[in-house]
């Protein structure tokens, strides 16, 4: 029980608004040090020494060096342009040209904030002057900017590997699927949407798209597109292929987003001194939380706060399901109101062993976890994707809009997350197949 008093403080202080980096190994420390002694400190640097000589880690400062990069490079929003003249004869076009977009940037930089805030202040003006409905507008932006939670190469995912002890570049493989699956989702509901309410999604003006056609059309979508699949292909399509590891890839797309940068001619001192500001800041973050996250791991464990738990499951008879379905609520509720980083190396690392004694598949659980963050990054009221869309968007767009907007989002991500809990074949076949080189007619996915 003192473990689980101890998870109920930090939660608590967390929920007060005390930073998570400081509350997480503050909190443990002195709790450690009354229940333990001075012995406490024999250990805690060895954890300490752990999360600092990681190597799958290193691949977090990467990656966010990439995407922030190639915020910067101006490439997100000459896609977003040509996309947008490319399906802007359909009506919804623009939406669907958010959406692609959206799930290209999510292949190549993993940051939500920085993509929710990009094509909301590219995106939003330009669909509502063209007549579309605040809510549709609003909700297809937070949506498609969210996708970088799910789609590889994400943070989520590189941290959820290093926490569940699973392949990076498995948990990139089995989220590939469940990704693409909610791009679908989201294409599918915007053109009923835009059939059932014409006025809601209309197509742009024939006279704007009189130039867009021919050679020209050619040229201006290979422009837009080459580059940023080129750096796909490079980061993911490394790792894939098994040419490099997540680490090595990261570093690829770290170089990768430079030189497309200085190729777009936005490289400059002011560009670099920014990005790697940022990248300094984000990647101290996330250690600091690692190294607080592995003291309180060390003070629950050792007050056998996960043994309990377990324990606990088991006197209750709860099957794998029925743990998993809990679980999934709880990080659901947990994502309202604290960020991925926190639930990842707080709620996760006291269910992942209950998982692993069920005998349960813990690449799909990570890829479910990850699904249900982002779920969770939407929900109102308190998802962190729709205050960064708030934070841009003009004067005339209301909080009821943006709420409004993601209803439906919410609602095709639940879907999405229950066919791939009905359907492990969607995360796990695509590791099996590529890493382990199993042919299909023997494909085992998942076991009990």
């Amino acid at each position: 029980m003192l473990g689980i008093i101890l998870f109920g403080i930090v939660l608590a202080m967390l929920l007060v608004g005390f930073p998570v980096a400081f509350t997480l190994g503050g909190v443990s420390t002195l709790y450690g040090l009354a229940t333990f002694g001075t012995h406490f400190f024999e250990f805690m640097p060895l954890r300490v020494w752990g999360v600092s000589t990681n190597i799958l880690l290193i691949a977090v400062p990467l990656f966010v060096f990439m995407g922030v990069m190639l915020e910067s490079s101006g490439l997100a929003e000459e896609m977003l342009e040509t996309m947008a003249l490319l399906f802007g004869r359909m009506r919804g076009g623009l939406a669907i040209s958010v959406v692609v977009v959206g799930a290209l940037l999510a292949a190549s930089t993993g940051i939500v904030g920085a993509t929710v805030v990009t094509m909301g202040l590219l995106s939003l003006p330009t669909m509502l002057k063209r007549g579309y409905s605040k809510p549709l507008a609003t909700g297809t932006i937070a949506a498609s900017g969210t996708l970088g939670q799910i789609i590889p190469p994400s943070i989520v995912l590189v941290l959820l590997g290093s926490v569940l002890n699973v392949p990076i570049g498995d948990l990139f493989l089995g989220a590939l699927i469940p990704g693409l699956l909610l791009v679908v989702l989201y294409l599918i509901w915007i053109n009923i949407r835009a059939w059932w309410r014409p006025d809601v999604a209309p197509p742009m003006p024939a006279e704007e798209l009189a130039g867009f056609r021919g050679r020209e059309m050619v040229i201006r979508v290979l422009r837009a597109f080459i580059a940023p699949l080129f750096l796909i292909m490079a980061v993911l399509g490394s790792i894939f292929a098994g040419i490099a590891s997540p680490t090595e890839a990261a570093a690829v797309g770290a170089a990768g987003a430079t030189l497309l940068t200085v190729i777009q001619g936005k490289f400059n001192y002011k560009t670099l001194h920014r990005v790697m500001t940022e990248t300094t800041f984000l990647t101290c973050m996330v250690f600091t939380i690692l190294v607080g996250a592995g003291t309180f791991g060390l003070a629950f464990r050792g007050l056998h706060g996960d043994t309990f738990l377990q324990e606990l499951v088991s006197h209750a008879e709860l099957g794998p399901i029925a743990f998993l379905t809990i679980f999934m609520i709880v990080i659901f509720i947990a994502g309202f109101f604290i960020d991925f980083i926190e639930i990842t190396f707080i709620h996760v690392p006291i269910a992942a062993p209950i998982f692993m004694a069920m005998g349960v598949n813990m690449l799909w659980v990570g890829v479910l976890i990850a699904l249900n963050l982002q779920t969770s990054f939407l929900t109102p009221p308190f998802g962190f994707s729709l205050f960064y869309l708030k934070g841009v968007a003009p004067a005339n767009v209301k909080t009821t809009d943006v709420y409004k907007g993601i209803v439906p989002y919410v609602i095709i991500q639940l879907v999405a997350l229950a066919l791939v809990i009905a359907i492990p074949e969607t995360v796990t076949c695509l590791p099996e197949y590529m890493v382990r080189n199993v042919p299909f007619s023997e494909l085992r996915c998942w076991s009990n």
